[in-house]
């Protein structure tokens, strides 16, 4: 089967997930959405250790899991995807079964850092903010949605989230096809809507 894989990279609360999301309403049914996020190593420490990792760096993640699992979905195979606790630090026990699509989006930070990634997407896209606009919508993020307290997401922004965007997100921005300065620009959306409408169009048969 084959499928287009579109990578939307970009630091924390860039809007990444804005972006993503609004190609996912566009094309509906033809999509598939593949998190990196979920695919953080099992942790064998305890908790407080847990709160310590660098979750910023491609050591953190099991790409290689992600990338067999993406080959799997490009050969018409259903895939078992591992699901993130992101209360616990840690791998849940539960997984989410991803269905082979016409198109596949990858979404992380780090999706277009490791070249194993980048030779299987098809269109790479990078979401960029400012600074201060992320680690707000970071705090916001982790503070309802992934019962983090203050505290602890200041730490962990200061000691490894801020170091390693510099070092590893940031610099990909370079492999992108196209960066869009929000995940709410209306312009990028319609160009990138416009260019996965034309490729789709043989493997819809049109």
């Amino acid at each position: 089967m084959d499928c287009i894989i579109i990578g939307i990279a970009g630091g924390t609360g860039s809007g990444k997930s804005t972006f993503t999301n609004r190609l996912k309403s566009e094309f509906g049914e033809d999509v598939a959405v593949v998190y990196h996020d979920n695919y953080y190593k099992h942790q064998t420490i305890p908790f407080e250790e847990r709160k310590k990792v660098n979750y910023d760096h491609p050591d953190a993640f099991e790409t290689e899991l992600l990338v067999e699992h993406l080959k799997m979905l490009k050969q018409g195979q259903a895939v078992e995807c591992p699901v993130y606790d992101y209360s616990i630090h840690n791998r849940s026990d539960e997984t989410v079964r991803i269905e082979p699509k016409k198109i596949i989006l990858l979404e992380g930070i780090l999706v277009l850092a490791d070249p194993r990634l980048r030779d299987m997407i098809d269109i790479k896209i990078f979401v960029e903010a400012d600074a201060d606009e992320r680690i707000l919508r970071r705090i916001v993020r982790d503070v309802k949605e992934r019962g983090r307290d203050l505290d602890n997401i200041v730490e962990q922004y200061l000691t490894t989230v801020k170091p390693m965007h510099y070092l590893y997100v940031e610099p990909t921005k370079a492999r992108a096809d196209i960066i869009i300065n929000s995940g709410l620009n209306d312009v990028a959306f319609d160009i990138m809507r416009s260019k996965i409408s034309l490729m789709l169009r043989p493997l819809l048969g049109h």
